[in-house]
């Protein structure tokens, strides 16, 4: 089973159970629709890093306090600024199934926030390919919101790539994203490679959660 349907089914919440096959059907058919309408874009900037102490770092002269962040970033010097959407068909099109067909919008959600992930996983593997051959190493993917990194980072980290103009990706007044499948975050570089840094499920103490990744 190719990856992103076995992620969507973890968002859909069945965790380690088997999903039906009347399930696993719609959820083919939809990637196959996603597939055709998705406009995925992304964009990346690299500044220098300083982690200034346990809870403070500063990149490219905007300081950002956060214990989990700095913890996340300890031995880089430099780090990338990331950006990526499905575009704003996907929202238009979970949209006109909420009205339509509510199982197909929901399996909706779920694969496209699967695609999302993956597509994010390619862009930061084709980023770490061209650090490598610098001798430099990423970290995982960080975003505004987990942990104690404010949400509201979001906003400075979006203009500092001018994500409106580059991926068409904006904030609305209530400080969500527009289209809503996509996604910011900063990815750490060091010369040394740490592969004891780990991300999400893996990293999380809730071991009770619906969403949980099976090991």
């Amino acid at each position: 089973m190719e990856m992103r349907i076995k992620e969507a089914i973890r968002y859909l919440g069945y965790g380690r159970h088997a999903v039906d096959d009347g399930t696993f059907a719609l959820i083919t058919e939809v990637f196959r629709e996603l597939d055709q309408i998705k406009c995925a874009k992304s964009v990346y900037r690299i500044f220098d890093l300083q982690v200034k102490g346990a809870d403070q770092i500063e990149i490219g002269g905007w300081t950002v306090t956060s214990k989990n962040l700095s913890k996340n970033l300890t031995g880089c010097d430099q780090i990338v600024l990331f950006g990526a959407t499905l575009g704003t068909e996907v929202d238009r099109w979970i949209r006109r199934y909420s009205l339509t067909d509510m199982a197909k919008a929901v399996v909706g959600q779920a694969c496209a926030a699967a695609e999302l992930e993956e597509y994010c996983d390619d862009c930061q593997k084709k980023i770490a390919e061209e650090y490598q051959r610098q001798g430099r190493y990423l970290r995982p993917r960080f975003s505004p919101g987990y942990g104690d990194f404010s949400i509201y980072c979001q906003e400075t980290l979006m203009r500092m790539l001018d994500c409106a103009k580059t991926i068409g990706l904006t904030l609305t007044g209530g400080g969500m994203m527009t289209p809503t499948k996509s996604v910011t975050a900063v990815i750490g570089a060091s010369t040394e490679q740490q592969p004891c840094h780990i991300k999400g499920c893996e990293a999380c103490e809730k071991k009770d959660c619906l969403y949980r990744r099976s090991s």
